[in-house]
């Protein structure tokens, strides 16, 4: 397998480092606007697999080139990028994944043409006809969330003969005492972060998309420790919109709610999400560009990352739950999965993982290098499709056979009522004394 890997950044050197201790793939090529972030990815990997090139990501004819001869392009880059790279996809005969799709930088997610905005108002998926038509797969939202949590929905619909609800909780918690004031620090780029937050999540309710105000339906709600409980709101995310449209089976509701982040919703209520302009002693001021001036951009650990880190304990637990709702043999049943994916809690589990991989940051990575091993070897759907269509069984079983353990606490409940059986035994007992 030859792969195009576009963006060396937090995603690209892990899922490089994962790519090239795969017997199965022959070559990677990562490319990136910063020729010099790339070479460092590649001399960190240490290996004749991976060959860098310099590749503007906003040009279509560039990642066409740069694609040539290649089974599968990833691409970790900003999902402003997706329309382009798909596109040099076709041209160069290539399957094609991403791990976020469907976000305009407009704080709506309808304002322009978007998968997300296809789906809501049912209209055709860009590029489908030409991928199917090619034989070809584009898999969009394959890193955790959405992507894992996709999959394990999935794998929880699939004990369902229909499905009513799906309900999505995401919790985190650090490990160790903050500090009394911290800055405000995403983990990951601080503009989607932001974008996040200031968008009117869409939630899937009574067989329609809904839109809500941000910061709405608060709850409480109890992880397993050491996550414990955390107040969760409703928040802008892709599973929402595409599990209803993938999954079928009846579904009528479907929600996501994720921790809130105090910082994140003062600067969004003070206005500093916004792209217009304020005037400030006279000078024009964009509020969202001052914001992100500011804002310490994550680095790209993987460089740093080395066997002495891998023995430290992680700084937080994270905790992922499904619960869906549905009937099966004519009983309604609840199932409730819950993951700490992913799943390296100890310092032994992080070091063997690291020896397999060449790395710990396997999160969003892992998944995207496992959809594309799916995709090329044509155990997947042709066209655009989202992680909620493969094989679940398939997709994680790979997962933990590639060396990372995929542990899930799955609880199943169904409500039994004893009244019927205790009409039906004193119909018995009575028709019993009248004969």
């Amino acid at each position: 397998m030859r792969v195009l890997v576009v963006g060396a950044g937090a995603q690209g050197g892990p899922c490089t480092s994962i790519l090239a201790k795969d017997d199965g793939v022959s070559e990677i090529v990562l490319a990136d606007v910063n020729l010099e972030l790339a070479r460092k990815v590649a001399a960190k990997v240490g290996t004749h697999k991976v060959a860098t090139r310099k590749l503007d990501a906003a040009s279509v004819d560039d990642v066409s080139l740069a694609a040539k001869g290649v089974d599968v392009i990833i691409n970790l880059t900003l999902p402003a990028y997706d329309t382009n790279i798909m596109e040099a996809a076709l041209r160069s005969g290539a399957n094609y994944v991403d791990t976020s799709f469907g976000e305009p930088s407009l704080l709506d997610i309808r304002a322009r043409d978007n998968v997300l905005a296809q789906i809501i108002e049912n209209r055709p998926l860009s590029f489908d006809k030409e991928f199917k038509d090619a034989g070809l797969t584009a898999l969009l939202g394959c890193g955790i969330s959405p992507g894992m949590v996709n999959v394990i929905t999935r794998y929880a619909c699939d004990k369902f003969e229909h499905v009513n609800r799906i309900r999505i909780r995401l919790g985190d918690r650090p490990l160790k005492q903050p500090d009394v004031v911290s800055a405000w620090t995403p983990t990951w780029s601080p503009f989607r972060a932001l974008w996040g937050y200031a968008v009117e999540p869409t939630i899937f309710e009574n067989g329609k998309y809904e839109r809500y105000p941000i910061f709405s339906g608060p709850e409480e709600y109890h992880f397993p420790e050491p996550v414990g409980s955390i107040l969760l709101t409703y928040h802008q995310h892709q599973e929402p919109v595409t599990l209803p449209h993938f999954i079928g089976k009846g579904v009528q509701y479907c929600d996501f709610k994720y921790p809130v982040d105090t910082l994140a919703g003062a600067f969004v209520k003070m206005g500093f999400a916004s792209s217009d302009p304020v005037d400030v002693n006279g000078i024009e001021v964009v509020p969202r560009n001052l914001l992100l001036k500011l804002v310490q951009p994550p680095v790209n650990a993987f460089l740093t990352e080395d066997e002495d880190s891998t023995r430290l304990p992680p700084r937080e637990a994270y905790v992922t739950v499904v619960e869906v709702e549905g009937s099966q043999s004519s009983e309604e049943v609840q199932c409730t999965i819950s993951t700490p994916w992913p799943s390296l809690t100890t310092p032994e589990e992080r070091s063997k993982v690291y020896d397999k991989l060449g790395t710990n940051m396997i999160d969003v990575a892992l998944p995207a290098v496992v959809g594309a091993k799916l995709c090329v070897r044509g155990d997947s759907d042709r066209g655009v499709i989202c992680a909620e269509c493969l094989d679940a069984r398939v997709f994680l079983e790979m997962v933990t056979g590639m060396g990372a353990p995929v542990k899930l606490h799955e609880v199943m409940r169904k409500e039994i009522s004893f009244s019927g059986l205790a009409d039906k035994q004193l119909d018995h007992d009575q028709s019993r004394q009248t004969s």
